[in-house]
């Protein structure tokens, strides 16, 4: 199953509009990145989401969720560790971070620790809390 029916199999899922290929290409340039296959798919199809307990960035108005606000925010707590990334999630953890890389691999970061791959999609990320 896909990164968009994972999050669409939430009964809680909520979502704003979607993206247009002109604003994901724009955060895209700002953020220096090619956004992987999957999460670019994510964009197109909910633009930013909410299921569970999650909270994924995306494309929107609000800088709290606004994937371009995030990451360049986070970006600055890991002097360069993660400049090839994006913010997907901002856990309310320990200020835990889920970020992705273009390849698609899902890393988790903490301050004072390195960041650590934790799963190689985001389906993968998000496809343990639901039964598939």
């Amino acid at each position: 199953m896909d990164y968009c029916a994972i999050l669409k199999s939430f009964p809680d899922m909520l979502h704003l509009e979607p993206a247009t290929e002109e604003s994901v290409k724009s955060a895209e340039e700002k953020l220096g990145v090619s956004f992987s296959p999957e999460y670019r798919r994510y964009l197109l199809v909910l633009g930013t989401a909410t299921a569970g307990s999650h909270e994924f960035t995306g494309i929107c108005m609000s800088p709290r969720l606004n994937v371009v606000d995030v990451t360049l925010k986070e970006r600055q707590r890991y002097n360069h560790e993660c400049d090839s990334m994006y913010v997907v999630e901002q856990l309310q953890i320990d200020n835990m971070v889920i970020w992705q890389s273009q390849d698609g691999k899902v890393y988790q970061s903490m301050p004072g620790s390195h960041v650590v791959e934790i799963a190689s999609s985001l389906a993968e990320y998000l496809g343990s809390e639901v039964s598939i």
